[in-house]
């Protein structure tokens, strides 16, 4: 037993906070918080002088800190930890491989819904008199504050339809009218049904009976009673009452008086009450049906199983078609029947749309959703599920590898080659499908990495031993891969063949396609109208103002758009420079593909899928839909369509401006232009009677990379590229981790990146360093930018300590006086 004079313990906590600093704040525990407080539970504190923010609990201890006073939690927000311990684990991990604070990767990780937010509101300072002293806009401010008690800023500036209130309020505190205080708001809201029930007195036959005589006189009232009874049949089983009935059931009929339902509820007949529902119910449900796996299917996933009991990590090759996605849900289904949780990973939310679907008809409302298109409740919806053993198996994109599992036993990314598993911006800047593999090894599960043209990495790691590896052939219900015909377009142009950007060739396939009522895919990686606008007499290029590149022309939107900072201008009617009205379009993009098919087939229903048509949360699905249903003759897209949807009627899949992603000045050109011709023309013939067929449109027939592509020859690109790789030292035989120095003025930006390079150089080598030069596109928002490459060999030297060493010089950079405001960013394992 504890002595009653015992020197009581003050308990501190080394807090998570959602700020870029490297180290743990700790805070003092409150002597009635401390019996309650536990690790991965989130608490509100204060940080700074006003600035109220949420915080995550990463442990908990008796040791105050030396250098500053603590600080007490403000307070406790949750009874049970709301992030694990393998989570924890996970961002230290992160947070020391990418190079970047543990706030950071916990910022990404939370969703926005478990984040209180602090807002700044005004209240009148109750010992204020002098309203003489106030301007007419103050008096007006007063006056609403008297009206509803507080105001926020939002709401001043809307009263005062001024976009920037801070003069008036300064001047309200000054004359000590107004205090100034921070609202504390969670921002999570679980979602509410209202319903509605008899109550109890009224559940029998006998008080049934007297009630309907009893409102004879009042016929609305009858009929609502009628309407539930209809619904609910208390007379033959009143236990059916206690569920009630969803309000909105009544609110919707217009032949129903709201009036005459709330009279019902004040006499005491009805009762309304409330309870939580689900946001994912309106995703259907259903049987799909058992899932026969060809004997193809059946002998990957029995490879896969046997490869699992020697590797942590098996890469399944299985070309377009192939039928991937039914291997996936038969280990999804045994792993889940084990007991296990399972992650399925995707690499952009147009791919959650089609096969979300799918899934959920096989394994019901144990599957969760989650995505940035999804609103923060209902992502948060999802994280709760996962707490609470709602959801034992879970889909969704990168952001999903940080949800709260406890034991999970498989992770599936598919499409793992995708470049939209790397986060470029903000910090953390990870790869999902890296982190997935260390994840899958904290928990002790098993990884699948499923690709029809995976990374050469991943292939690499196959080859060597270090995965395992499985290969599907053979396309499902032996649908024939696709015809492919290689277009001259420079030939069709010398011929005066080409219609503007089509040829003869893409235009005669159109046609065919329309009159037979087949599909067809249209493919171009660049959306908008034109890239750019040009002066024929004086050749002005239309170009961004904060960047170095040129602006977009969106004819739908009639601006000129850069897709590095979002800035916007209007079209000009004449050359800015010398005034010409001769001002035309050059290039095309997505838009400007639609516009000429509306013009050429008029009758032709067409659609584009593209980040301008895709912003709204249910924008993919309701273009996939239209398609899948026969809706929609001709999908423009950009590589949103390349990213394994499944269409049965495409016949034609349509490639523009090929050699410009072949010519990419980048040394994954060759590697991501294969991947990304070869995905797309995965779209096409997926039905074993009808052979697609795939038009490339190309300047040079004879480039040995469209041959590797029409005779679908992966492992000949992977041969020459990964010769290439080694004779240059790049990936996989190095790490790349790229350096790049900012800031607003040119000459200074170039002067710290030379003098960061010349401290790497010094320790790390000459070879081991390259730059700095440029980037592609030198400038964005107004900040000039430099960037250092630096090599370094997998067996040759210790990453972790070069990663140290990289840190390192950055901070002494950083700190130099003389190279102030420079920013630095650092991307390890760059893409």
């Amino acid at each position: 037993m504890t002595s009653l004079f015992e020197e009581e313990i003050t308990l501190f906590a080394d807090l998570i906070l959602p700020v870029p600093i490297p180290n743990l704040f700790t805070y003092r525990v409150p002597r009635e918080m401390a019996s309650l407080i536990k690790v991965g539970a989130r608490v509100i504190v204060q940080f700074g002088q006003k600035r109220v923010i949420t915080a995550v609990v990463a442990q908990l201890h008796s040791n105050p800190p030396v250098k500053y006073q603590a600080k007490y939690i403000l307070e406790l927000l949750d009874e049970q930890p709301i992030v694990t311990q393998q989570q924890l684990e996970l961002f230290a991990w992160v947070a020391e491989y990418y190079l970047c604070n543990i706030g950071e990767v916990m910022n990404v990780a939370l969703p926005a819904g478990l984040k209180i937010t602090s807002q700044s509101r005004i209240q009148i300072n109750p010992e204020f008199e002098h309203e003489d002293l106030l301007t007419d806009q103050e008096h007006l401010v007063i006056e609403e504050i008297k009206k509803h008690q507080t105001l926020s800023y939002e709401e001043v500036e809307r009263l005062l339809q001024k976009p920037n209130i801070t003069s008036i309020i300064k001047s309200l505190v000054g004359k000590r009218a107004v205090i100034l205080y921070e609202e504390v708001k969670e921002r999570y809201k679980p979602k509410v049904a209202k319903k509605i029930r008899l109550t109890a007195a009224y559940t029998t036959n006998e008080a049934l009976s007297q009630l309907a005589a009893s409102l004879d006189k009042t016929p609305k009232q009858q009929e609502i009673l009628l309407k539930y009874l209809s619904f609910i049949p208390v007379y033959n089983n009143p236990d059916l009452n206690y569920k009630g009935l969803d309000k909105s059931i009544f609110s919707q009929d217009d032949t129903i008086s709201d009036a005459s339902l709330n009279t019902l509820i004040k006499k005491g007949i009805f009762e309304q009450f409330e309870i939580f529902v689900s946001r994912f119910d309106d995703i259907p449900t259903g049987n799909m049906g058992t899932i026969t796996l060809t004997e193809t299917q059946q002998e990957a996933s029995q490879q896969i199983h046997q490869l699992f009991a020697e590797k942590e990590v098996v890469l399944l090759h299985g070309i377009t078609g192939s039928g991937k996605t039914e291997v996936y849900i038969e280990l999804i289904k045994q792993a889940l029947e084990s007991g296990t949780q399972v992650l399925f990973l995707l690499p952009e939310i147009a791919l959650t749309t089609q096969i979300v679907v799918r899934l959920r008809k096989v394994f019901g409302d144990v599957m969760g959703i989650y995505h940035s298109k999804f609103s923060d409740n209902e992502r948060v919806e999802v994280w709760k599920g996962i707490l609470d053993g709602k959801f034992q198996f879970v889909v969704g994109v990168r952001s999903a590898i940080f949800l709260p599992f406890d034991n999970l036993g498989l992770i599936i990314v598919d499409e793992e080659h995708e470049t939209s598993y790397k986060q470029h911006d903000p910090a953390p800047r990870y790869n999902a499908r890296d982190v997935a593999v260390i994840m899958s090894y904290m928990h002790k599960g098993k990884t699948l990495l499923g690709s029809a043209t995976p990374s050469l990495e991943s292939y690499f790691h196959a080859q060597s031993g270090r995965y395992g590896f499985v290969q599907m052939k053979q396309r499902y219900r032996n649908a024939a891969l696709p015809r492919f015909e290689l277009i001259d377009t420079k030939k069709e142009k010398r011929q005066k063949q080409m219609k503007n950007e089509f040829s003869s060739v893409l235009l005669s396939h159109l046609e065919y396609n329309l009159k037979n009522k087949e599909q067809t895919i249209l493919f171009q990686n660049r959306r908008g109208y034109s890239p750019y606008l040009q002066c024929e007499e004086c050749n002005w290029i239309s170009e961004c103002a904060n960047c170095d590149v040129s602006l977009t022309y969106h004819m739908k939107a009639r601006e000129l758009r850069c897709h590095y900072c979002g800035h916007k201008e209007e079209v000009p009617r004449t050359c800015p420079h010398c005034g010409s009205p001769k001002v035309k379009t050059m290039g095309y993009g997505t838009e400007k593909i639609e516009e000429e098919i509306n013009v050429m087939y008029p009758e032709a229903r067409v659609q584009r899928m593209d980040l301008d048509t895709t912003r709204a949360k249910n924008a993919y699905q309701q273009i996939i839909s239209d398609f899948e249903e026969g809706g929609i003759d001709i999908l423009v897209g950009t590589q949103m369509v390349s990213k394994g949807l499944d269409f049965d009627n495409v016949s034609v899949v349509g490639i523009f401006d090929a050699d410009r992603i072949i010519h990419f000045p980048e040394f994954r050109a060759s590697e991501r232009a294969f991947q990304m011709l070869t995905q797309v023309s995965g779209r096409a013939g997926r039905r074993a009677e009808r052979p697609g067929k795939v038009l490339i449109q190309t300047a040079n027939p004879s480039q040995p990379l469209l041959e590797k592509i029409v005779n679908n020859d992966y492992e000949g690109m992977y041969e020459a590229e990964i010769a290439e790789r080694e004779k240059f030292s790049y990936p996989p035989f190095t790490r790349l981790i790229k350096v790049t120095v900012k800031h607003i003025d040119e000459g200074t930006s170039h002067r710290a990146a030379k003098v960061l390079a010349e401290k790497l150089t010094a320790h790390l080598g000459a070879s081991r360093v390259l730059g700095p030069q440029p980037p592609l596109v030198e400038r964005v928002r107004n900040q000039f930018l430099f960037d250092i490459l630096i090599k370094l060999e997998r067996e040759k030297i210790n990453f972790k300590a070069a990663k140290s060493f990289i840190q390192e010089k950055v901070i002494d950079t950083l700190t130099d006086k003389t190279l102030k405001s420079i920013q630095v960013v650092i991307d390890v394992d760059c893409l």
